[in-house]
Parts: C-alpha cells; sequence; structure tokens
C-alpha cells in the first residue's frame, strides 16, 4: 500500500479576516509530483507555509508523514520563491547548501563529514560541483535556483516543496530546472507551485488548481481545460495547444 504523505480535509485558512484558501481536501502519496496552479492571490504559498507549520488552519485538518505540520521538519525540504540577502556578503556557495543540513543538528552542533558529503552529492546532483568554492553573490539566477534546491536536498528530504522556482530564470535555465525535477521525481515526493501550467503538465502526475478553493486534475496532458481556467483565474486567458513534443515556456496568458 503507498504511503501517505499529506493529507488536507476541508482546510480553511483566513488571514486578517480574509478568508484565503476554503475547503480544501486532496491528498499527496509518496512518489507523487503534483503541481499547484492558480492566479496571485489564490492561496498557493498559503498551503505551503501550512504544510510547513509555519500558519495555522483556521478550520479543517491537516496532516504531514501522519502528524501535525511542522513535527517533521528532518523530513521536509522547502524552496522559498525568492531569496534576499546582501550579494556582498562572503557566503560560499558550499557553505549555502550545507545549512539544509541544519534541521538534522543540534543546536551548536558542527557540521560532519556526513554533512559535508550530502552537502557535496546535492551539490553534484543539481549541476553546480565545480562551483562549490564561488560566492553566491557572484551566480546567476538560475545557479541560485539551482543552490536552493541542493540546499533543500542536501537534508535527505522525503517531501520536496518548491515555491515558484523558475519565477526569475530565462526560459532555457527554466527547462533545464523542470528536466532536473524530472529526474528528482524517481527518488522523491514533489509538491511545485507554478504559473508555468503549459510546460509543467508534462512532468507532473497531478495539477492541483487552485483559487482559494480548488480543482484537481488527474494524469494532466496539455493545460487546465477552458471550464477549469474559468473557474480559476479571475481574468480572461487564452488557452494556446502544443504538440507534445514541444517545450513551450507557457500555455496560459493573461
Amino acid at each position: 500500500m503507498t504511503r501517505e504523505i499529506v493529507r488536507c480535509d476541508r482546510l480553511g485558512v483566513e488571514l486578517g479576516g480574509v478568508r484565503v484558501l476554503r475547503d480544501l481536501s486532496f491528498s499527496v502519496v509518496e512518489g507523487d509530483f503534483m503541481a499547484i496552479v492558480g492566479p496571485n492571490g489564490g492561496g498557493k504559498t498559503t498551503l505551503l507555509r501550512v504544510l510547513l507549520g509555519l500558519q495555522k488552519a483556521s478550520e479543517g485538518r491537516v496532516e504531514v508523514f501522519g502528524e501535525a505540520p511542522g513535527s517533521h521538519p528532518e523530513k521536509i525540504g522547502y524552496v522559498p520563491q525568492r531569496l534576499f540577502f546582501d550579494r556582498d556578503f562572503p557566503l560560499g556557495v558550499r557553505e549555502a547548501v550545507l545549512m539544509g543540513r541544519m534541521a538534522l543538528k543540534t543546536p551548536f552542533q558542527h557540521y560532519s563529514k556526513t554533512d559535508r558529503a550530502a552537502a557535496e552529492e546535492a551539490l553534484q546532483l543539481v549541476g553546480l560541483g565545480a562551483l562549490g568554492n564561488r560566492r553566491i553573490g557572484a551566480l546567476s539566477g538560475g545557479e541560485l535556483q539551482r543552490v536552493l534546491i541542493a540546499r533543500a536536498l542536501a537534508g535527505k528530504p522525503e517531501l520536496l516543496l518548491l515555491d515558484e522556482p523558475t519565477a526569475s530564470v530565462d526560459p532555457e535555465m527554466k527547462t533545464s530546472l523542470y528536466d532536473l525535477l524530472d529526474e528528482l521525481k524517481k527518488s522523491i515526493t514533489i509538491l511545485l507551485v507554478t504559473h508555468d501550467t503549459g510546460t509543467v503538465s508534462r512532468f507532473v502526475g497531478r495539477v492541483l488548481c487552485l483559487n482559494c478553493g480548488m480543482v484537481m486534475r488527474e494524469n494532466p496532458e496539455g493545460t487546465p481545460g477552458g471550464e477549469v481556467a474559468r473557474q480559476i483565474y479571475p481574468y480572461p486567458v487564452d488557452l494556446l495547444v502544443h504538440h507534445p513534443s514541444e517545450r513551450p515556456e507557457s500555455n496560459v496568458k493573461p
């Protein structure tokens, strides 16, 4: 029997008197690669924060690895939407990736050989083995995103959460990152927040279309259909259909 990683039952979240999420019921099982799509303000990042234990649900029930969110931070890797930092700060790529091992350490505990080996393995996995000594301030946007993914992978997580990892990279690097995730899905459960509805449908097994409420698409092909798009996006969208061999940058245009 496939192990359940995430379960949400009628989840609702209210922030400052505004209902951000309502009546979400879905599950994620081991080996899933699920995309979460929808308009800005639709609650995508809030959902990730709930799963991480950073935001409490206002109603409903949420379980991650069978317990309350936040109970097992060592089992979750997280790639944020943006990383704000001083590019002049003398932090190296290898040291940044090592931070992904912190959830496994006790306070004031030094990094071990095992930690450093895991960081090196993660760098190799994302194709940045040769850049370990470089300062993160000297990296391109795509390289920085790979460092963030490597940091998340260094802790050997069972669940990987990514919040729009391709938002600030060029189309070529975007394709490269999706190819990387396509390889990672063989060994890790992935939830990916993205606006790249056309591209990501080639890789994922399910799409959760989210605009406060939700519509689930199993075994997606192409973009969300016209009726689904009208339910999810509050503005008119044009749906473009691509041949499966093509690599579209995006199939939903406002």
